[in-house]
């Protein structure tokens, strides 16, 4: 997909900073303000701020400073005047970390020091980079947020960009490239007053949000369009307007003295032996495995291979067998950040449990009350961590309730947080959309019914609860899958059973104007599971077909014994069309899941018309061949697949429907 862009105005009331009846003056007479010199002395003499040699470039390593470290007055530059410049240009050059989906950080700020109001604000997140300014009208002071689409920043590779705003138009332009253009609705204030303002490098005057990455060149340029003075370039990524001296030296070993001036990590650092952790201490630094033969380079938490012999999957073999309550309709594999790894079964029986992985096996952690739990979702808003469960039975009073249980930092446990009435239901999914969070359940069916709504559900953030949003009319829905394409957000549900047949579509909607809009539909044979996965730029939906099945039609053995249909993206046609068919036997769930650079499919087969004892198999992608079996998995009635990682290799996870039984398999590789 093209870079895409996105333009809105977030109405949030703020404080009006720098009140008083005082006349402000324009600056007129700015010069190119180079801010990192502002906040990082010649001599590199500043607590908390290291440089670091990354890819033959010095940057500053500003996250181990506190937030008010890389700071200063704005009067220290704007001493002869009040206001912001109308118009100007922001240089950066930087080499950001991967971040979590929902992570942004501060690159530059200003704030109004008494009301903590933000007047200017740049921050990126994985896929955008935002300008936020404060405006004002005759009903007050609000924030506005100018978003530019996949600015390509999360390569691990040094960009220089230049955003220049004049006139109610603002321009991106990433290493000299083409500019990316957007004629806001609401140009920059021209009356920005900075008075009694201060900047912030890195952050917004808190440590939530801070920059992690490294920044090599922050200037701001009054009165025009910087592009000109950085290009063309030799090296475009490194494109300089003006750096700090501390960060001039030639790229190479330091001098003796500048070793002494400031703290310094040499470009190349290798360990050799067994896995060495990877924090922010080893960040950039390299291990060799030499059993393997592999180099591996530290970028964020994780060990990127560098240069290693391919590593594939050689067997599958057991690793654990786990006593459950009762049988287990669904599994969720889930991390607590400073907790750990955790397993949630959705068991037939009234309880069901929570085990969490200690000592390399998972281990009994909490029991929670359920109805015939179907599935469990795992989320977060914030920081707040909640776990969703799809009840299908009513309680003990008759009344059908699912619930949300959330994480209690302090018991260590989670709790009843939120009850919704259901029916029937099968599955939750969480999902973000510009921001807002929402929940969709999966009703199955109420009494004999099988053609009733599912809803979506939105958070409210005032109320703190989820409040129903949206219906959508689903016959025996089963599941729910959310993802995304460019700026394009999906569900699609599989539908079951209509009350007469399992032949019924399934439909995937498109949210478009605040609500979700049929898009495409699939013809279905009791689908009981999507799954969304992406290979390079392409993108699949596989179905799981469990049962062909007409009430006007003898049953026959081999109805459960059906095609199963992986669907990919035509992005021409802007249709998933069908890429192949894999012959399944009631095919509950699939997963996908990769090992070094191969990628797999595992199918849940939970029933072939005579037993339930019948093989799971994992395909292969083989290219031009498609998915191809390569491993054939002996499992009972088969109802969910999990795939994770932890610090001793992969795993997978399956339920079984028809003994209080799952187990965990090892992937072996070579």
């Amino acid at each position: 997909m093209s870079a895409l862009l996105m333009f809105c105005v977030a109405f949030l009331p703020l404080a009006t900073p720098g009140g008083g009846a005082q006349r402000w003056e324009p600056c007129t007479d700015l010069r190119p303000l180079d801010i990192l010199a502002e906040v990082v002395p010649a001599d590199g003499a500043t607590g908390g701020i290291r440089v670091t040699q990354v890819q033959g470039a010095r940057g500053l390593q500003l996250s181990a400073a506190a937030p008010r470290t890389a700071s200063f007055p704005a009067s220290r530059i704007f001493f002869r005047c009040d206001l912001f410049p109308e118009e100007f240009s922001i240089v950066v050059t930087l080499k950001v970390p991967s971040l979590p989906p929902k992570r942004n950080e501060y690159l530059l700020s200003l704030v109004a020091e008494e009301s903590d109001a933000l007047l200017l604000g740049l921050r990126y997140s994985p896929t955008q980079l935002h300008l936020l300014f404060l405006r004002e009208d005759a009903a007050g002071a609000w924030q506005t947020r100018v978003s530019f689409r996949s600015p390509a920043l999360m390569d691990g590779q040094w960009h220089t960009l230049v955003l220049a705003v004049s006139q109610g138009s603002f321009s991106l332009t990433t290493d000299c490239g083409f500019p990316v253009d957007i004629m806001a609705d609401v140009p920059f204030p021209a009356t920005l007053s900075v008075q009694g303002a201060r900047f912030f490098v890195g952050s917004r005057r808190r440590a939530k949000g801070l920059f992690t990455g490294l920044v090599r060149q922050l200037v701001l340029l009054p009165g025009s369009d910087a592009t000109p003075r950085l290009c063309p370039s030799k090296n475009a990524q490194l494109a300089v307007l003006s750096i700090p001296r501390v960060l001039l030296g030639v790229p190479g070993r330091p001098e003796d003295n500048d070793v002494l001036k400031y703290p310094y990590e040499t470009g190349l650092k290798v360990t050799l032996g067994s896995r060495p952790p990877c924090t922010k201490v080893e960040d950039a630094q390299f291990w060799f495995d030499a059993s393997q033969k592999g180099l591996y380079l530290c970028v964020g938490s994780e060990w990127v291979s560098v240069l290693a012999a391919k590593e594939r999957l050689d067997y599958v073999e057991e690793h654990q067998s786990l006593l459950t309550n009762s049988e287990t309709l669904g599994i969720e594999v889930f991390g607590i950040p400073k907790v750990g790894l955790f397993v949630a079964t959705a068991n037939r029986e009234t309880t069901s449990a929570i085990y969490k992985w200690t000592d390399g096996k998972f281990v009994s952690y909490q029991n929670l009350p359920t109805q015939q739990a179907q599935s469990w979702r795992h989320f977060s808003i914030g920081k707040k961590i909640f776990l969703a469960v799809a009840n299908s039975e009513p309680n003990e009073k008759g009344q059908e309730f699912s619930v949300i249980y959330k994480w209690s930092h302090r018991k260590l446990k989670f709790t009843l947080y939120q009850r919704i009435a259901t029916h029937s239901a099968r599955d939750w999914e969480a999902f973000e959309v510009d921001g807002e969070h929402f929940l969709a359940v999966a009703n199955h069916r109420e009494g004999d019914n099988h053609n009733i709504d599912s809803v979506i559900y939105k958070w409210n953030p005032q109320t703190r609860l989820f409040e129903a949003n949206q219906t959508i009319a689903t016959s025996g829905a089963y599941d729910w899958e959310f993802f995304t394409v460019g700026p394009y957000s999906f569900l699609v549900v599989a539908n079951t059973f209509n009350g007469t047949s399992t032949k019924v579509h399934s439909h995937l909607y498109i949210r478009l104007l605040g609500s979700f809009q049929l898009f495409q539909s699939f013809p279905t044979f009791g689908a009981a599971d999507w799954e969304v996965f992406h290979i390079g730029e392409r993108i699949f939906l596989a179905v799981a077909n469990s049962h062909s099945y007409d009430v006007e039609v003898q049953v026959q053995n081999d109805s459960y014994v059906i095609n199963s249909v992986i669907y990919e993206l035509n992005i021409t046609a802007q249709t998933f069309v069908k890429f192949q068919d894999i012959l399944t036997c009631s095919a509950l769930d699939w997963e996908f899941f990769s090992v070094g650079e191969d990628y797999f499919l595992v199918v849940a087969n939970s029933f072939d018309g005579n037993t339930f004892s019948v093989n799971s198999i994992i395909y292969r992608w083989q290219g031009y061949e498609g998915f191809v079996a390569v491993h054939s998995l002996p499992t009972l009635g088969c109802r969910d697949w999990e795939a994770f990682n932890t610090s001793a290799g992969s795993y997978l996870i399956y339920s079984s429907a028809k003994e209080p039984l799952s187990r965990v398999l090892r992937l072996r590789t070579g």
